[in-house]
């Protein structure tokens, strides 16, 4: 760059103009400096035109008859991340694949399966566990769910055109849902992970979702509440009616418990019951010798009891004395199912290394329990 001086002394002659080769002198850096820019701004111009050849080039191909252009939505980059992590660990992942991946809210808690891998997780657990096909699923972000509940009193009252309007009594208790976890592991072989014709997060999403399916179902039907979801069964607020014998059920017991449950429930209501009760009920007739029990018209629809659909549920115990092998029910209603974290996954490489195996311990946090236990109503093998 032409450099023009930062001082400039001035010399004039006599008559007052100026000397000759100050001027040639500063004419000569201004010129000098104006190539410059010339120069700059040519090759700027140069660099633009080159681009615009290229965009050019690049949207001609994109019209050609068959071309497509590779475009990668945020799921498929984390399922394509979480499969490097599955396979290889996070030490064999690129920086963009580990930032792509979630990590658990707790610092030991390892990575957050990806969103497109939760809805396989979720259909086989729910092959396991029944309760939840039928109770209500919601998502929480917090350790706890905290639902309002109207414990008390009526809001609806008659009364005159001008009289006033009367008090109400009405009370709103609350009931807190507690997030409990449950864990599980599962090995899966270094020949397995290496070879690319095993979709191993299949494998991991069947072989979790039966882990967790199996406890889940238990929880929920038979759970204490102690670092597990209570279960409905163990809820002290469900009514049951009697089946009217000592040590079995008759045909008028289950009717009487459909006509037990108030009618608004009715309609959503359905049969839970394990396999040994199920042949039992099957055997069941009316007084004009026409069976309960209705086979499905199609795979997709369940059988029916008096109309109403029957679930298998393996948890609820067999007929006997004093037992509660039946219940019937609105489930979505009665019950809640609360998912804090579908599943996150730490991989351990060394525990099972001596085996050739990597384990994958697996953990999901999730609350549920009983919100209306009037939608819900067991059977009790008893005279009364």
């Amino acid at each position: 760059m032409t450099h023009i001086p930062s001082r400039v002394s001035w010399e004039t002659r006599d008559d007052g103009t100026e000397a000759p080769d100050l001027m040639t002198e500063i004419r000569s850096a201004i010129d000098g400096l104006t190539a410059t820019v010339e120069q700059r701004v040519g090759a700027i111009e140069a660099g633009l035109t080159e681009m615009r050849a290229r965009v050019d080039r690049a949207e001609t191909i994109g019209r050609r008859p068959g071309a497509t252009v590779e475009t990668r939505s945020a799921g498929e980059l984390e399922m394509r991340a979480f499969n490097s992590f599955v396979r290889h660990g996070r030490e064999a992942m690129t920086a963009d694949e580990i930032r792509s991946l979630r990590v658990s809210d707790d610092t030991a808690g390892g990575y957050i399966a990806p969103d497109a891998f939760i809805p396989e997780l979720q259909r086989n657990v729910r092959l396991f566990s029944p309760v939840r096909s039928v109770a209500r699923v919601m998502s929480i972000s917090a350790s706890a769910a905290v639902l309002p509940r109207r414990t008390g009193g009526m809001t609806a009252q008659w009364t005159g055109e001008t009289a006033d309007r009367s008090e109400t009594s009405v009370t709103f208790g609350q009931h807190r849902y507690e997030v409990r976890e449950i864990s599980a592991y599962v090995d899966v072989s270094h020949a397995a992970l290496e070879d690319a014709a095993l979709d191993v997060a299949a494998l991991l999403s069947f072989e979790f979702g039966e882990e967790f399916g199996v406890s889940e179902s238990a929880a929920f039907v038979n759970g204490n509440g102690a670092l597990r979801p209570l279960g409905f069964m163990a809820d002290a607020g469900l009514s049951y009616t009697a089946s009217g014998a000592a040590s079995t059920l008759s045909a008028d017991s289950l009717i009487d418990i459909y006509y037990a449950l108030p009618s608004a429930y009715r309609a959503n209501a359905v049969w839970g019951m394990n396999a040994a009760t199920t042949a039992a009920v099957r055997k069941l007739k009316s007084g004009s010798g026409d069976y309960l029990w209705t086979d499905s018209l199609s795979a997709a629809s369940p059988p029916t009891i008096l109309g109403r659909p029957v679930i298998e549920m393996p948890d609820l115990p067999d007929i006997e004395a004093n037992a509660y092998p039946l219940i019937f029910g609105d489930f979505a209603a009665a019950y809640r199912i609360f998912d804090r974290v579908p599943l996150a996954i730490v991989r351990d490489p060394f525990t099972q290394a001596t085996n050739g195996m990597v384990r994958f311990h697996g953990r999901r946090r999730v609350a549920g329990g009983v919100a209306k236990a009037e939608a819900i109503r067991k059977l009790k093998i008893a005279t009364a």
